[in-house]
Order: C-alpha cells, then structure tokens, then sequence
C-alpha cells in the first residue's frame, strides 16, 4: 500500500514537472486583437526560431524617421502548414505586414499577413473553404 502511494505521487509530481514549461508559454494577450495595423516595411532580418518566428523590419514615420519593428508570429512548424520557409522575406525586401500591434504602444506586433509587391501573400491562419 505504501509503495502504491509512494508512486503515485511520485507520477504525479513528475507530470506536474513536465507540464511546467506549458504553463510557462505567454499568451497573445498583449497585443489588440481586435484591430489591425497595416505597415509598408523594409525586412531587415526573419528570424525562423521556435517558439515563435520573428520578422524585423523598418518603418519610416509621419516625421520622417525610421522606427525599428518586431512582428511575432508562429512556430516555424505552424508557419510550415501555412506555405512559409526559412527563405519566405529577405533583408532589404518591401513588403506590407498586417497584425495586431502590442497595447503598450511599442513598435511590437504579431504578424497575421505579409503582402509582397506583386500581390502575393503569406498568412498565419488556415483558410477553410465551405
């Protein structure tokens, strides 16, 4: 009896260890999901890294000047499933990026869609067709 008990928590410390790092993953909560910032951008790096694929980029401002960006986006996995690569942007391409910007006012946003200046675009979300 005592060695059943002694397993089972042994189980369950163990699952609660290895859960750990799930709980540990932040939420999207911080950028505002309900509207979306559209931004002509200059790529100056795509980092393609787990757990979340990175674009940066430039934006030059109402005044004229340059403002460093970094759009989030998903897991090289998830972006995969969705048509992108590693190769998708290059340093010095123009591009348009759709997403969400972060609520503190940073120049951070999650991407959602890249436009590329032919028209072709690269999404984050799957398109079912009813």
């Amino acid at each position: 009896m005592k060695t059943r008990i002694v397993s089972l928590l042994a189980a369950v410390s163990i699952s609660l260890v290895l859960a750990g790092p799930a709980f540990a993953h932040h939420s999207m909560s911080m950028y505002d999901r309900g509207h979306d910032t559209t931004l002509k951008a200059t790529i100056t790096a795509f980092k393609w890294e787990n757990p979340h694929s990175h674009i940066l980029f430039t934006v030059t401002d109402e005044q004229g000047n340059t403002v460093q960006w970094d759009a989030e986006g998903g897991s090289p996995h998830r972006l995969t499933d969705r048509g992108w690569s590693k190769d998708s942007l290059k340093p010095g391409e123009q591009v348009t990026i759709i997403g969400n910007r972060n609520k503190n006012g940073s120049p951070t946003m999650r991407f959602e869609q890249v436009i590329f200046p032919d028209g072709q675009a690269l999404g984050t979300r799957r398109h079912h067709i009813f």
